[in-house]
Formats: C-alpha cells, sequence, structure tokens
C-alpha cells in the first residue's frame, strides 16, 4: 500500500487487491450505474480502490464504491476533509481545487482534475459553479460524481452553494489528462 499526503486529504492506493470483511452494514453504490445496495456486516468484499476518501469494492461480481463517511465498516479511519476559515472573509480557490481533486472516478485511479474532466471554475460570493466533463458521455457514474463534486464543495468554508454543470463540448480525449495523470496509468 502506498499512503500520499495532497494537502489536508490522505490519499490511499492499493496497488494489490485485498479481501477484507465488513465490519458492520453498509450502504454502496454500483458502479457504473449509482444505484445503492446494502452490504450486510460480515460479508468479506475485495477492496480494489481506496482514493480520494472512497472505497472502491467487488462484492457478488459487482463493482461498488462506499463513501469517506463509511470507511469504518472496511476497518479504516473515515475521512472528512476539513479546512481552516479564511481570514479574509472569501472563499478560498485553493480549497475548491483541493476539494475538485479529492474525488475520484471509480474505475479509474486519478483525480477528476487530473484526467482533465474539470473545465472551469468560478466563485461568486457563496457560490461555487464548475462546468465538467464525463470520460464517456453515457458514462452511468455521471450524476454520481456530480453529486460527490457538490457534497464535497459544500465542505469548503463561506461555500453555501454549488452548481456543477455536466457538459460534452469540447469532448473529453487522453490528452486533456495532465502528465502525471497519464504516467500514472502507463500511458506515455
Amino acid at each position: 500500500m502506498r499512503i500520499r499526503t495532497v494537502g489536508v486529504a490522505r490519499v490511499f492506493q492499493f496497488v494489490e487487491r485485498r479481501v477484507v470483511p465488513l465490519q458492520r452494514s453498509v450502504t454502496a453504490r454500483l458502479v457504473p450505474t449509482g444505484t445503492e445496495l446494502s452490504i450486510p456486516a460480515g460479508t468479506f468484499v475485495t477492496l480494489t480502490q481506496a482514493m480520494g476518501g472512497t472505497y472502491t469494492v467487488v462484492h457478488n461480481g459487482n463493482m461498488a464504491r462506499i463513501e469517506a463517511e463509511d470507511a469504518d465498516a472496511l476497518g479504516f479511519e473515515p475521512e472528512v476533509l476539513s479546512f481552516e476559515t479564511p481570514t479574509d472573509g472569501n472563499i478560498s480557490i485553493d480549497q475548491v481545487w483541493e476539494v475538485l481533486r479529492s474525488v475520484h472516478d471509480p474505475e479509474i485511479p486519478v483525480n477528476i482534475v487530473d484526467l482533465g474532466l474539470v473545465y472551469d471554475v468560478a466563485v461568486k460570493q457563496s457560490l461555487v459553479d464548475v462546468r465538467m466533463t464525463l470520460t464517456a458521455p453515457g458514462c452511468g457514474m455521471g450524476p454520481v460524481l456530480v453529486e460527490d463534486v457538490k457534497r464535497r464543495l459544500l465542505r469548503v468554508p463561506l461555500v453555501a452553494e454549488t452548481n456543477v454543470e455536466l457538459v460534452f463540448e469540447p469532448p473529453w480525449s487522453r490528452d486533456m489528462m495532465s502528465a502525471e495523470a497519464q504516467l500514472e496509468l502507463g500511458l506515455f
């Protein structure tokens, strides 16, 4: 297991899959549909990815995602993003970008910023507007990723409202990825 520190968020990436018994019942979301399912305590799941506070597991042959708040079900410390409130009374754009980098596609071990999915971010008083895309227009996880972005942005001090617009122009391509992401995925 590698552990990297990214700002205030700890990011885990499992190099090898491992089987983990659930410590308690937990609600997960199927990948890629986002459909909720309950996995009972004592069930063995295969942990395939743990990044940005979300955990991707395989249960009964299906990939599912468990949120950071439920990390204790897997035997981990729950992760919650927390930030200092800026003294100038304005939303910190750095904190906004840090939150966006904490959101990971459950099928690709790279955050949405380095994947090139975030096209634009605008801060207007207490509102954060985000324009983003998906790696494929038909991706069933689109609504799940949008909700993850909204939910996490509300953890940034002084953010009272979010608007996340999913767009498909320009279409996403691999060359939108950061060099680090391309290296991570072996695309160089």
